[in-house]
């Protein structure tokens, strides 16, 4: 396994989400300066809009976090091994979600 090419792929996604967050931020303090306009149900939308806005930006963090935990994996020559069992983990898991943290088989007994 070449993980330098996992080291690129999570760097590029790390700036991605970096990126979003950024523009998310002005997009957000934009609309905030805008006030409450419009009726109730013009109101009731955009407080939706905020909360998605809010779960996305946790997502985010979360997955923020996980892409610098994998990073430190790599540097300890550890990423690609299962936390659990210590197993490798198989190469098509880790191109799908390169910051995992477990095998397939371990997280299918997480959610049983």
């Amino acid at each position: 396994m070449n993980v330098a090419i996992y080291r690129d792929i999570l760097l590029q996604k790390r700036a991605e989400l970096e990126h979003t967050a950024s523009v998310g931020a002005i997009q957000t303090s934009m609309e905030h300066n805008n006030g409450r306009q419009g009726d109730m149900a013009d109101q009731a939308s955009g407080t939706n809009e905020v909360h998605i806005h809010l779960r996305l930006k946790q997502t985010d963090a979360k997955i923020l976090q996980a892409i610098d935990e994998a990073l430190v994996r790599i540097e300890k020559g550890t990423f690609g091994l299962c936390r659990d069992c210590g197993e490798p983990i198989a190469e098509a898991r880790l191109n799908a979600i390169p910051w995992t943290l477990v095998c397939i088989t371990c997280k299918e007994k997480q959610k049983a």
